[in-house]
């Protein structure tokens, strides 16, 4: 009732003809990133770590993705 109001999460944007969103993640110790594959050259580009659900859904809303157009590589 009297606690600190959330401020809204300011949205990004990013070219969607030419990256799409992934979650890379390292077979080694788990370490997952989010970020942008560019699709034509196979570059990534990191934006942030996952360490918690609430990372993810802070990536998500951050640039309004559907959760299901997000595939993970390795």
């Amino acid at each position: 009732m009297f606690g600190r109001k959330s401020k809204p999460v300011p949205t990004k944007t990013f070219d969607r003809e030419t990256k799409k969103p992934v979650i890379k993640c390292s077979i080694c110790n788990g370490e997952q990133t989010a970020g942008f594959l560019e699709v034509r050259t196979g570059q990534f580009e990191e934006i942030m770590l996952i360490r918690s659900q609430q990372d993810l859904q802070k990536f998500i809303g951050l640039y309004q993705l559907d959760p299901a157009e997000i595939t993970k590589i390795y």
